[in-house]
């Protein structure tokens, strides 16, 4: 933790006093209570549960289409934890999958469900295929999950939404915009809550997570010096999403309150701090074969590329909520909240339902088609093609 706060410019965990304010209700609540959670192995998905094990619940359900990512979280909770009281199991399962429904309709009963699966990359909006499977995992699981918990009887339901959701720019943060009017439209049915957040540092796929790969294997350091990100901690992700959940009333968002505790940093400045933090001397390279072609018997010195980023999909900076979306920035030390109504357009929804459904019967679509309906569905969407996508990079 300690490192990834130092790598990040923190000196201090953001949520710590919000934590130790509901500690005591957390535990409670926690202690007599059934979870289920979605996406339980991806790197936020692995923080909640975390968070939530370590309060000792009556019932803990962790599904994730990673089997081997599964197994690792086992692996970490019982070498940290160890043990509760109550039922911990984990299940290999797609919760787009008929596996997955009959799993539910065999148990199915949970006060909460905490829903983390995602396609999160901006680059998965570079072909048609991976695009519709983002609508699918972001958009249509999402609502069925929702419809199962209200079957259920479900408490409560909380899924991740992003900070690329506020003003969206790319596919992903479009995606996961159109998921909370879906998620507005149920929750007339049942309690929802969701969170935007910043970049989680070091969680899988990112870029940081790269950078640990990119030393193991002796490759260089590549990273755009002209964008700069909000990031929390993996436990900070957790954290944020646990509080939510438990504590977010019918529709609010939750967020990171910006403050001198959570500031902007570019990936290159972190690059460089991961460096030396390894003992290693950055190396600025001018291009990608000077970069591969840098190794040397000088160990120190470590090759990096830094550049300016031109690739589809990227958003100059980063907000959390827009000018329109009200506020209760006063509940929280360094949590905020973005109040909702229950505001949706039905026929418009449907019609984005009925729409996917002729395009995958089909098994014809270009992105052309999906990039127009998510115009209709969001007119003010800022969606700019440049031609250019991150597989294009090193």
């Amino acid at each position: 933790m300690d490192f990834i706060l130092s790598l990040i410019g923190r000196e201090k965990e953001l949520f710590r006093t919000d934590i130790s304010n509901y500690e005591i209700q957390l535990k409670e609540i926690v202690s007599s209570s059934s979870f289920l959670v979605i996406g339980g192995a991806g790197s936020i998905g692995q923080a909640v549960t975390k968070e939530i094990f370590k309060r000792n619940p009556r019932k803990l359900h962790a599904v994730d289409i990673s089997e081997n990512n599964m197994v690792e979280l086992v692996r970490d909770i019982r070498s940290s934890l160890g043990y509760i009281d109550g039922e911990f199991k984990t299940f290999a399962l797609d919760a787009g999958s008929i596996e997955y429904d009959a799993f539910i309709k065999a148990d199915g009963k949970y006060d909460y469900i905490l829903n983390l699966s995602a396609l999160k990359h901006v680059r998965s909006e570079k072909d048609p295929y991976t695009l519709m499977r983002m609508i699918d995992v972001n958009i249509f699981n999402t609502d069925k999950t929702l419809r199962q918990a209200i079957e259920n009887g479900t408490k409560k339901y909380f899924c991740v939404s992003t900070d690329k959701a506020a003003n969206p720019v790319n596919m992903m943060g479009a995606s996961k915009r159109i998921m909370e009017m879906f998620v507005h439209r149920r929750s007339e049915e049942i309690e929802v809550s969701m969170a935007r957040f910043a970049n989680v540092a070091f969680s899988d796929g990112s870029l940081l997570h790269g950078f640990n790969q990119r030393i193991e294997k002796k490759q260089p350091i590549v990273a755009p010096n002209d964008i700069k990100r909000y990031f929390v901690t993996p436990q900070e992700s957790g954290e944020l999403c646990l509080m939510s959940c438990i504590f977010g009333e019918n529709r609010d968002i939750f967020f990171p309150k910006l403050s001198e505790d959570l500031h902007l940093i570019s990936f290159a400045d972190i690059a460089v701090k991961y460096l030396k933090a390894k003992g290693h001397e950055p190396y600025l390279c001018e291009d990608e074969d000077g970069a591969r072609n840098f190794f040397t018997q000088n160990s120190k010195q470590w090759p990096c590329l830094f550049m300016k980023s031109d690739t589809t999909g990227e958003k100059d900076f980063e907000e959390f909520f827009t000018d329109n979306e009200a506020l209760d920035m006063n509940r929280f030390e360094n949590l905020g909240v973005i109040k909702n109504e229950a505001v949706f357009d039905d026929a418009l929804l449907s019609d984005f339902e009925t729409t996917i459904r002729g395009l995958k019967e089909k098994k014809e679509w270009s992105k052309e088609q999906i990039v127009e309906l998510f115009f209709k569905m969001i007119p003010d969407f800022g969606h700019k093609e440049t031609g250019k996508y991150l597989d294009g990079k090193m």
